[in-house]
Order: C-alpha cells, then sequence, then structure tokens
C-alpha cells in the first residue's frame, strides 16, 4: 500500500516478491531493488517563478510542479512543510534573490519525517528557509529548531510570525534602531500586519504612546483591541497630513516605516526635532512597474535633523535565541496577541502571496498545508 501523503511505499510484501528458484534469482533480484527504490522515493510539490513580475504577481507567473526525492543520506534530513509563510518581501527580494524558474523563495515549518542527523531526530520541528516546496531534504545547515519550552497549546505557525522572523523585526527596530524610551510617541503604519501589529505592542509594554495606520475600518477596530492609544484608516480619511496631526499633536519621536511613498513624506513633516525613523519596508512601492519619483524630504530632515535608518533583522542573528524566548514570554504572559490569515491548502500558495500583497490579511498571514 502507498501513502499518497509522501507517495512512500508502505511494504513490498506479496506473492510477487517470493524468492523463486535460483535460476531466476538475479531476475528477481532486480525487481526487490526496483521496489526498494520506489519505497525511498517522495513526492515532493514545488511552487516555482516562471517568469520575473512584472507589476503587481498574476498566477501564470507561477508554476506547480512535481520532483521525488532520495531517502537522506548521512548527516541529511527529509523535511514536511506544516506551515508556510507569504511576507512582502518576497515580492522585492524576488528580482534579485531569484532567476526564472527558481522555487519561490520563503520561509516554512517543518517536520522531520526521516533523519541521518542526530542533532534533528524524527519528530522534532524545525524553521527552515526551503521556499515554496512541501518535501525537503537538507543536510541541516541553517535549520532552527523551535524552542524546546513551547507551549503544546501555542500553534506551531506563530514561528514565522509573532515569534519569528517578524517578531524579531518589530524587536530589533524598536531596540536596536529607534531606541524607543518609555513616554515616548511611536508612529506605525501597516500597523494590522505581522510585523506592525507586533511594533505597537512592543511599544506599548514599554511605556510608549502609539498612533497606528491601517487600511480598513476591520484593521483599526483590531489596533485599538491591541491597545493602540490612537488608529486611523489612512484610505478613508480627508488628509492624512490632518489625521497625523490629530493624533498626535505633539509629533511623533519615532516612526516604523513598513509602507514608503506619500505616507513617508507626510509622515516626516509631522517628526520631532531629533526624530528617528527606522525603515522596515515600502509595500506601497513594491509593485510599481515604475520606480516612484519624489518629492525629495532632505531639507525636512536637516531642518527637523532626522535619523533614517534602513534595516534587517539579520542584522542580529547572534541575538536571535534570547529574542525569541523574549517574544514566547510575552505571549504566554498575555503581553502579546496573536492574530493570523490562514490560507488551506499548499495548491493555494499563489493566491494567499497575492492576497497579501493586496492587504487581505489582518495579521500573519500563513499557509497550512
Amino acid at each position: 500500500m502507498y501513502n499518497w501523503n509522501t507517495c512512500v511505499r508502505d511494504d513490498v510484501t506479496g506473492p510477487e516478491f517470493l524468492l523463486p528458484s535460483p535460476p531466476n534469482l538475479t531476475k528477481q533480484l532486480k525487481v526487490i531493488s526496483a521496489a526498494n527504490k520506489r519505497r525511498i522515493m517522495v513526492q515532493a510539490k514545488l511552487w516555482a517563478m516562471t517568469k520575473h513580475f512584472d507589476g503587481f504577481p498574476k498566477n501564470s507567473d507561477f508554476e506547480l510542479k512535481v520532483e521525488e526525492l532520495p531517502e537522506p543520506k548521512d548527516g541529511e534530513v527529509l523535511l514536511e512543510a506544516e506551515f508556510l509563510s507569504v511576507d512582502p518581501y518576497m515580492r522585492p527580494f524576488s528580482r534579485f534573490r531569484m532567476k526564472e524558474g527558481d522555487v519561490m523563495i520563503g520561509t516554512q515549518v517543518a517536520k522531520v519525517i526521516q533523519s541521518k542527523n542526530p542533532a534533528f531526530p524524527v519528530g522534532s520541528h524545525v524553521v527552515s528557509n526551503s521556499g515554496w516546496r512541501t518535501h525537503t531534504l537538507s543536510d541541516g545547515t541553517g535549520l532552527i529548531p523551535i524552542l524546546s519550552e513551547w507551549p503544546k497549546d501555542v500553534s506551531l505557525s506563530l514561528a514565522l510570525g509573532t515569534i519569528g522572523m517578524p517578531g524579531l523585526t518589530a524587536v530589533y527596530g524598536i531596540e536596536e534602531v529607534l531606541g524607543l524610551q518609555k513616554g515616548e510617541t511611536l508612529l506605525v503604519n501597516a500597523a494590522a500586519g505581522a510585523v506592525g501589529s507586533v511594533v505597537g505592542q512592543i511599544a506599548k509594554i514599554k511605556g510608549c504612546k502609539v498612533v497606528g495606520s491601517a487600511g480598513s475600518d476591520a484593521k483599526v477596530a483590531y489596533l485599538k483591541e491591541l491597545g493602540f492609544d490612537e488608529a486611523f484608516n489612512y484610505k478613508t480619511v480627508g488628509s492624512l497630513e490632518e489625521a497625523l496631526r490629530k493624533a498626535s499633536p505633539e509629533g511623533y519621536d519615532c516612526f516604523f516605516e513598513n509602507v514608503g511613498g506619500s505616507f513617508s513624506t507626510a509622515a516626516l513633516e509631522q517628526m520631532k526635532n531629533c526624530g528617528r525613523i527606522a525603515v522596515c519596508g515600502s509595500i506601497s512601492t513594491y509593485n510599481d512597474s515604475e520606480p516612484q519619483t519624489g518629492p525629495y524630504p532632505y531639507f525636512t530632515m536637516i531642518i527637523k535633523q532626522l535619523k533614517m535608518e534602513g534595516f534587517m533583522q539579520s542584522r542580529w542573528q547572534h541575538k536571535h535565541p534570547e529574542t525569541l524566548k523574549r517574544l514566547l514570554a510575552w505571549v504566554k504572559e498575555g503581553k502579546l496577541q496573536c492574530r493570523e490569515h490562514v490560507t488551506k491548502g499548499f495548491e493555494n500558495m499563489p493566491a494567499a502571496f497575492m492576497g497579501m500583497l493586496q492587504g487581505e490579511n489582518i495579521g500573519k498571514a500563513v499557509v497550512a498545508v
């Protein structure tokens, strides 16, 4: 019989495998050998990018493929994806980190289903940069074991969100780039997303005033549930400048930037003198066919003596183990609330990705295999 989830042959018993008389022994051994090969082969599904995105991604930019994987060699493990992440960075990074035909980049939570590496026993879970694949052969390089103290009642999918890359990004942006201090006022846009929602909550933990911007009334309501002091729907306000001024008449000490474009221009005008800006993302520009031009805020930055710094969480990789434990502790203590937008089915990876880019998600967007 076969296990159709992995296409692994469960058994090779049956009359066709009984050894006959010696004259036919060689032929029969070949049959057994072929059967054993079928037994160890695993069918992996993967999504490839057929061509670089031109403007907003389209279904025709992706192709679902199947490949056969052998059993692991010494030092290797076979991973089976349980949750896959879709993130904004995949759109711009695909341009310079991928070539046409490559498997889409991305992170997943996977279970070790076969192992010849003692560091990763069968049944353990890891975070892996395997891309959009259901199964992966790995030599263990870059695999991050799920924290040993992970509670059984907390979904492992959070290792792709609040207790994963987005959470790490929020912590380092606040602490390492902005140096946010108690009593200061923080502005964060895309505030109902995977990173922004964690940013706002950590700022509240640190005793700050938090203003969030989001793209729907439902998202604004969610920000209020999380304890944001002020929140507004940037799509429905008459004037973005007036909305920012009303939310914090005294201005902003810190700005956690996820959007870019015209929002950034308006926000910089509302910064206090010597304000700090952490540039995490620029999602409003990712799907542009032609680069946006101007206005250029340099004079505003000079007059206000602003500090603006771009960053990626990988800069502080040496701090990841400790920071992940801090994030997990905040979740267990109820200080960090987590919300996910879950799409079911590996076949729906492109739809989940495009939906996330259109802002359909509240919280972290993940795909459950």
